[in-house]
């Protein structure tokens, strides 16, 4: 296959090209306007290969989304371009709803433009594969509820409205003009080369440089944990097996409140990284609760149940055994650290997590 994957510098979908291109014989097209979390270090281990190529390429740009379609020729278009942290859509939804509203839109016009070109087999062959998340469902009330693929969307951040919006945007799409899409809906992803305004690798630097760990209200807020890579391996297994017009949640089968996932992380570092920094006895210590967000969402969690039983995927890594990984990998990868922690992004933290007094 000829594959164009958008956001493809991001965290997602650097582990989806990864995973293409060192595991199959496919093509990749990385589209990405490379924002601020899209970073291409994350993919020197295939920049080489000449399975892979790059365009630096707004999403809402119709005619340059055009021109990569007639160049490019894709079988396939995996679709990751999104903005994508709850925090910084709150403080500023616009780019939310030109990215993942506006941006998906034009994708899906441009493919559907392209699609309607093609001659028999390859209009039949073709796939669109939009990735969304499980944030569009909102929040379970229940301790033992679980979002199905039929689970009404009720979303409650800027960031979650519009990805339901995309995803609303993308069946549609289907429905009236034929154009053969899938959807995903993905739970709280984690692993290597993630960008350190997420939960996990914040708390390992702030860990590593002694500053607070901050949680946000009592730290009770549960999450569905899925490692990248079996992320990455869903996604192919997908775009590869999946049927048209169908939805499929992938899942970790690993709850865990967000206290409890901090506290593992210093637990592993205390093991991995003894040697704390001047004036920390132990990382645990610098733990900080925060004012909660706006409409937090108290739970999330998955029912994989359907990818299971028809395209036979189950994630490889207990969270136990992908967050030792993911750990290690951070202690190890200084120098992307390095490189990712500077300019806006420290700013922005600085202001977003305002330690309570």
């Amino acid at each position: 296959m000829r594959i164009l994957v958008t956001g493809g510098a991001g965290f997602i979908g650097s582990a989806v090209i990864r995973h293409i291109i060192h595991n199959t014989n496919n093509e990749v097209l990385n589209v990405d306007k490379l924002t601020y979390a899209g970073n291409l270090e994350s993919l020197i281990s295939v920049s080489e290969n000449p399975r892979y190529q790059f365009s630096q390429t707004d999403i809402c740009d119709r005619s340059a989304l055009d021109q990569l379609f007639n160049e490019f020729k894709p079988d396939t278009v995996m679709h990751l371009a999104a903005e994508s942290h709850v925090d910084r859509s709150i403080s500023g939804p616009y780019a939310f709803i030109e990215t993942n509203i506006i941006g998906t839109y034009q994708l899906l016009e441009a493919a559907r433009q392209y699609w309607s070109s093609l001659e028999a087999p390859s209009n039949e062959n073709f796939r669109f594969h939009h990735i969304s998340t499980d944030e569009v469902y909102g929040d379970l009330e229940g301790t033992t509820d679980l979002f199905t693929e039929t689970t009404p969307y009720s979303p409650s951040s800027p960031y979650s409205a519009s990805k339901a919006s995309s995803d609303h945007l993308v069946r549609a799409w289907n429905r009236t003009y034929g154009l053969p899409t899938i959807v995903t809906n993905c739970s709280n992803n984690y692993g290597p080369f993630h960008f350190p305004e997420k939960l996990i690798p914040l708390m390992i630097l702030n860990a590593l440089q002694a500053k607070p760990l901050p949680i946000y209200g009592n730290g009770q807020q549960i999450r569905d944990w899925l490692f990248v890579e079996d992320h990455a391996r869903a996604l192919y297994k997908v775009v590869s097996e999946g049927v048209v017009g169908e939805t499929y949640n992938i899942g970790g089968h690993n709850e865990k409140a967000n206290i409890e996932v901090v506290q593992c992380i210093c637990e592993l570092l205390e093991e991995l990284s003894p040697t704390k920094p001047e004036g920390v006895a132990k990382y645990e210590d610098l733990i900080t609760y925060v004012k909660d967000r706006p409409g937090h969402d108290v739970r999330y969690a998955i029912d994989a149940t359907k990818i299971k039983n028809e395209l036979n995927w189950v994630p490889e890594e207990s969270f136990e055994t992908g967050l030792r990984k993911t750990v290690e990998w951070y202690l190890n990868n200084s120098e992307w650290v390095a490189h990712v922690q500077s300019g806006e992004y420290q700013t922005w933290v600085n202001k977003q997590y305002q330690v309570q007094s």
